[in-house]
């Protein structure tokens, strides 16, 4: 069977939610199937993919592979290996009061759930929360971006062939598809993309009160502090990749800006430079193991941001593009105007503003000033200052010392705070997230106390008095007669 031609939608979410209510998808067995089944997709078709996301995006098979194929790997192995202990009911603690009773929290699937994927990483920010939802025991439809159409063209075709179709189908389409399907009743909706699409997904969840996990963006910045030597060589090469390395800086995790004392950028700058030369090249016109901006109307957006008056001044390094294969060289501003587009806007794209500071504490007043950023980066060996910005910034994560590689690590939630989203994933996090934790307690008919019923009198105030603070010593001696209950 075929992914779902929007025609059929309806009928095929009656499909869906019948195979949900059947209880097919909700035992261990179906769910390690369909992750073994989707790791059996990615092997078999390993070079289609990275085919397909050359023709997209321009990306290397090497770039592809890891921050494509390997995420999704990793994912399906890590739930394969933790499923039947996050499947598990977990004792829930009760107060002596409650004896005998027990209780647990069993952790049950919502239902059928909506998968928005995303194009600057069209296989795996669209199968990684398909992941999730396939470990929690959901029925699903995914919906890959339409601006990734060759990666998108290739799920459509390979998921119904690898995947359960009675219980996960594909969707292809654009905005008028995306907005048909938001007008269903959904049991969550999970979207990754721009605020701006964000808000309209979430707005439409609101009509059917639908829960929703929105993974956003922001203006992530960099925080440098003083380095020298080798260890300035490293933060270089980690900044440089975190920047212009995830998609050409087409990434809602990338770095964003960075911001340096005023004395230490000009040795930055051509540490810097000489970097980008090694990683990429130094020709607009033939850099190498660097993505393309996604489409015209995206490459004309972040051209644009150069072109507002003040910025163009302040390049420092780069500025040049390839219009006929939309590609913008890796590119360093100084000091940009603050009050600037690049400055205010999300850039998602290889344009890198340096804003320089008296002092580097600074940075957390000048970051506070903006909307919560997914990730705040920090190189530091200041423990102090460290504490510093944990404690006084807000973020979806904190990265000390490094750039991206948070993204990777199944033992830390990923999603955003405030602007740059809401909701988390990663390992257990995903589960949880397209997981209802119910609330289950046994209890039994004996001993049955008689101060929870009317008629009320004294006596009975006491005794939930007593119950509510947990004084045992203070119940017993009350149903012993050694207590005096006060008249109210």
């Amino acid at each position: 069977m075929e992914g779902l031609e929007f025609g059929g939608a309806s009928s095929r979410l009656i499909v869906l939610k019948k195979s949900f209510r059947s209880g097919k998808t909700r035992g261990i067995g179906w769910r390690k199937s369909q992750l073994r089944a989707l790791l059996k997709l990615i092997a078999e078709n390993e070079s289609q993919i990275f085919d397909a996301l050359e023709q997209d995006l321009g990306k290397h098979p090497v770039e592809a592979y890891r921050d494509e194929i390997g995420v999704v790997k990793k994912s399906a192995d890590h739930a394969l290996l933790h499923i039947k202990e996050w499947m598990a009911p977990k004792r829930g603690k009760l107060p002596l009061l409650f004896f005998p009773s027990r209780a647990q929290l069993l952790p049950e699937p919502l239902g059928t759930v909506l998968i928005f994927g995303s194009w600057n990483f069209p296989i795996s920010l669209t199968l990684d929360p398909l992941i999730g939802a396939i470990s929690a025991g959901n029925t699903v439809v995914v919906k890959p971006s339409e601006l990734a159409p060759t990666c998108s063209s290739l799920l459509y075709r390979m998921i119904p062939l690898y995947l359960d179709t009675e219980a996960i189908t594909i969707v292809e389409g654009g905005s008028d598809v995306a907005e048909q399907l938001l007008l269903h009743q959904w049991d969550k909706i999970f979207f990754t993309g721009s605020p701006r699409v964000g808000r309209m997904v979430m707005s439409a969840a609101a009509k059917h009160l639908t829960p929703v996990v929105l993974e956003l963006g922001g203006k992530c910045p960099v925080i440098l502090d003083s380095f020298t030597g080798s260890d300035l060589k490293v933060v270089v090469k980690r900044i440089a990749g975190g920047k212009w390395g995830p998609c050409a800086g087409q990434a809602c995790i990338g770095v964003d800006y960075l911001l340096v004392q005023q004395k230490l950028a000009p040795l930055l700058i051509e540490s810097l430079k000489r970097c980008i030369k090694r990683f990429y090249g130094d020709n607009v016109k033939n850099l190498q193991s660097f993505c393309r901006i996604v489409n015209k109307h995206h490459f004309d957006r972040v051209c644009n941001l150069l072109e507002e008056p003040g910025v163009a001044a302040s390049i420092v390094y780069g500025g040049s593009v390839d219009k006929e294969n939309l590609v913008i060289e890796p590119t360093i501003l100084l000091d940009p105007p603050l009050d600037a587009q690049i400055m205010t806007e999300e850039i998602f794209g290889p344009l890198l503003p340096i804003i320089t500071l008296d002092n580097i504490e600074d940075s957390i007043d000048f970051i506070n000033d903006k909307p919560k950023p997914l990730v705040i980066y920090a190189f530091t060996n200041n423990e102090k200052f460290k504490e510093q910005i944990v404690q006084e910034t807000s973020s979806g994560s904190v990265t000390f010392n490094d750039t991206m590689i948070q993204f990777i690590c199944d033992s830390l939630p990923f999603g955003g705070v405030g602007q740059s989203g809401f909701g988390r994933y990663h390992g257990k996090f995903s589960f949880d997230t397209f997981s209802h934790e119910k609330a289950v307690l046994h209890r039994s008919f004996f001993p049955e106390l008689e101060p929870r019923y009317p008629p009320w009198n004294d006596f009975k105030l006491e005794f939930i008095r007593l119950a509510y603070n947990l004084d045992y010593i203070g119940l017993l001696l009350l149903l012993l007669g050694l207590r005096k209950v006060t008249p109210r």
